[in-house]
């Protein structure tokens, strides 16, 4: 097989890897944001039982989470697709590492915005919606997009439960051509091509972050 020919097959599992990431996106934005403002919000044992579930999710090896809900569920009568298994495993592990993030950022907010919404009668969740996250969130940023390159790395796994992702096409592919160099080095580009426009775009928000951070440190 030409290169060509190896890309070509490599990117029929396109679609497979880009729906994981979507759908993954799906459960690991809002699970960053709900989890991080909990922990940042909580104290005492609900904050004790926040930090577990996020702790649970990133520090649980992803393979054993995919094999884990995919082959033992159906023994408790639960059967999920393996695009759901995939796309929620590697999702909610993700976002508890964004959730991260999300802490940290509000966490490095000046305590005295917060006092002067009280001070204007603001309620917690008001002051949190409406104060906090909003400068918050333009420091998220580039900690999302290298969260979102993780994820789509991350979906090389998927081919384990038998999804015909790009690494999933490149092994079939290497298993009838016997060029293992070539079909990997191809999936090597496919994975590159899809994931540096990613990183340049996390570079300019970064930028973007820094130069804001001086402007206002400037004022």
């Amino acid at each position: 097989m030409t290169f060509a020919e190896v890309m070509s097959g490599i990117f029929e599992g396109f679609r497979i890897t880009a729906s994981v990431t979507a759908l993954g996106m799906l459960y690991a934005v809002p699970f960053a944001f709900m989890a991080g403002v909990a922990q940042y919000s909580t104290k005492g044992w609900a904050h004790a039982a926040v930090t577990t579930v996020i702790e649970f999710w990133r520090s649980s090896p992803v393979i054993i989470l995919l094999y884990a809900f995919y082959y033992m569920l159906p023994g408790f009568g639960l059967r999920l697709s393996g695009l759901t298994v995939g796309a929620m495993v590697l999702g909610l592990n993700i976002g508890a590492y964004g959730s991260q993030a999300v802490r940290a950022a509000l966490q490095a907010l000046d305590r005295g915005q917060a006092e002067a919404g009280r001070s204007l009668g603001l309620r917690r969740w008001q002051i949190l919606l409406l104060i906090e996250l909003p400068q918050a969130l333009l420091a998220m940023m580039p900690t999302f997009v290298n969260q979102f390159i993780q994820l789509v790395k991350g979906t090389a796994l998927v081919s384990l439960i038998t999804l015909a992702d790009m690494t999933f096409r490149a092994k079939e592919i290497s298993q009838l051509s016997y060029d293992p160099v070539k079909v990997y080095t191809g999936l090597l580009l496919a994975y590159f091509v899809i994931c540096y426009p990613a990183t340049v775009v996390g570079r300019w928000l970064e930028r973007r972050v820094g130069a804001g951070r001086k402007l206002v440190h400037d004022v």
